[in-house]
């Protein structure tokens, strides 16, 4: 048999054995699992609507809810398997990607400025320099903490020159408050929360430097379950038009689940968080390669690692509501 036949007759054997495995692992999907978190207010509202489970209902799918208290730990959960649909920053699962992690990012849930460096109110730190041997609160692998590795960059300092103290974000809050750190690298609702509760400083702003919020899925489970990817999206979608035109709800939802007040929910959603814009496209490709390439200059990547070339394989926007499978 000519060689060029054989080639053609083994890769189609080999599909003809793959199709069948493919269409058997998404036949057997049973449960859906999704995180909700703080972060994400639109996961919030999905949750309580209950409109995941009216749309999986009829396949016999459940739909599992995961709390992440960070981009951390939606990364850990998705790279362990428990969880289908992760929400990150961008800027972290784009350095997860470089570091080994098949995701996707098929969707932007906002556009927040949810990150800056934070201190007391009575603390003589009023710029980057100032933390320079000071104890920083961070959690690590997340949109925070890559704001502090960008903001010392800046200046020409790294995270060697400061005392990093590893906590989650809320915790992360309360050894400011407490005053077992000097400073921290803050998120909301927590950072809003530290602002009107105890006169905490945002001391460095810069929106520049704050990721998009992603929806994530695992490569594998994008490739054996476009539809239920393409599904959740859809409903997902419907959750973040609602929540636009009915902000007050949205806000209801989010003092309730965080145990927060009205004002610090009003300065994260009115002030500092946009949901006009779910597509991933060209500026999301842009922010999320400068990002990268700071996190490799500072060592945070394979030195092997090529910033477009990761991203362009994280942002996966086919399976965004309204475009054809």
């Amino acid at each position: 048999m000519p060689l060029t036949r054989r080639r053609l007759l083994t890769t189609s054997l080999a599909a003809a054995f793959a199709a069948p495995a493919l269409r058997a692992r998404a036949a057997a999907l049973t449960s859906l699992s999704i995180d909700y978190a703080y972060y994400n207010p639109v996961s919030l509202l999905l949750k309580k609507s209950g409109w995941l489970e009216d749309e999986f209902k009829r396949d016999g799918i459940e739909v599992r809810w995961v709390l992440s208290l960070g981009s951390n730990k939606a990364l850990e959960f998705l790279r362990g398997g428990s969880l289908d649909f992760g929400s990150t920053a961008g800027s972290a699962v784009a350095l997860a990607r470089a570091n080994g992690l098949a995701a996707k990012a098929v969707y932007v849930y906002s556009k927040p400025e949810w990150t800056a460096l934070v201190a007391r109110a009575d603390s003589a730190i009023g710029g980057i320099e100032d933390l320079k041997g000071k104890r920083v609160a961070v959690t690590r692998g997340t949109d925070p903490h890559i704001f502090l590795l960008r903001a010392l960059d800046s200046k020409g300092l790294s995270e060697s020159d400061v005392e990093t103290v590893l906590l989650q974000h809320p915790d992360g809050y309360q050894a400011l408050v407490s005053g077992q750190v000097d400073a921290w690298a803050g998120l909301d609702p927590h950072m809003a929360r530290a602002e009107l509760e105890s006169g905490a400083k945002l001391f460095y702003r810069n929106p520049a430097f704050n990721s998009y919020g992603v929806l994530n899925t695992r490569e594998e489970f994008a490739t054996n379950h476009p539809n239920i990817v393409r599904r959740v999206l859809s409903v997902y979608e419907k959750a973040r038009l609602y929540s636009v035109v009915h902000a007050d709800e949205l806000r209801a939802d989010l003092i309730e689940a965080a145990s927060v007040s009205d004002a610090v929910a009003r300065r994260q959603l009115s002030e500092r968080t946009d949901l006009s814009q779910p597509l991933l496209g060209a500026e999301h490709r842009a922010t999320l390669t400068a990002s990268l390439a700071i996190l490799k200059k500072i060592g945070l990547t394979p030195a092997s690692a090529d910033p477009q070339a990761v991203v362009d394989g994280l942002i996966d926007p086919s399976f965004a509501p309204g475009r054809a499978g």
